[in-house]
């Protein structure tokens, strides 16, 4: 500081008003949530059988359901017959498989922060992709049942894209 006694003066009337604060470590932010374990130790050994495997071939018009233990059998059978009101869909139509994977991973995750119940998926029925059969279909089924927010899924009525789509029940 200086000798200049205004100076001073001018110095204390500035800061009359402050307080010396409590602490001089800066507030945290608020803890970020917990990721969403992709799948469990179960679940990737499955994925490393299916790599040894190999994918067989699903029909174009296979229906398929799926349900996790201790969901009841009528659940799935509603969903099934679609009493459940869908929240929101996806439409996988155009989309390679890489795209289509972080597609469904993005909705799964945008789904269960919107709280959503039920939803449909349409992935295709995958008529024109060859001799060896759907693309994504098969991966679709794998990508859900991999991910613990998924309780169950069937295909879809007709009307709302048959075999070529599925109700999804989330958590």
């Amino acid at each position: 500081m200086t000798d200049d006694p205004d100076d001073e003066r001018f110095f204390r009337e500035q800061m009359s008003g402050v307080r010396k604060l409590s602490t001089d470590r800066a507030p945290l932010a608020r803890p970020r949530p917990k990721p969403d374990a992709r799948f469990a130790r179960d679940e990737k050994e499955q994925v490393l059988r299916d790599s040894l495997t190999g994918e067989p071939g699903i029909d174009a018009e296979a229906e398929v359901s799926f349900c996790r233990p201790g969901v009841t059998r009528s659940v799935l059978r509603k969903l099934r017959r679609g009493k459940y009101s869908i929240n929101a869909e996806l439409d996988l139509h155009g989309l390679n498989v890489s795209q289509a994977k972080h597609a469904v991973d993005d909705f799964i995750a945008e789904c269960r922060n919107q709280d959503y119940r039920c939803v449909r998926i349409v992935h295709g029925k995958g008529t024109r992709s060859g001799r060896d059969g759907p693309v994504l279909k098969p991966r679709v089924y794998r990508w859900l049942r991999r991910r613990d927010a998924v309780l169950a899924y069937t295909t879809a009525h007709r009307s709302d894209g048959g075999s070529g789509a599925l109700y999804v029940l989330l958590r």
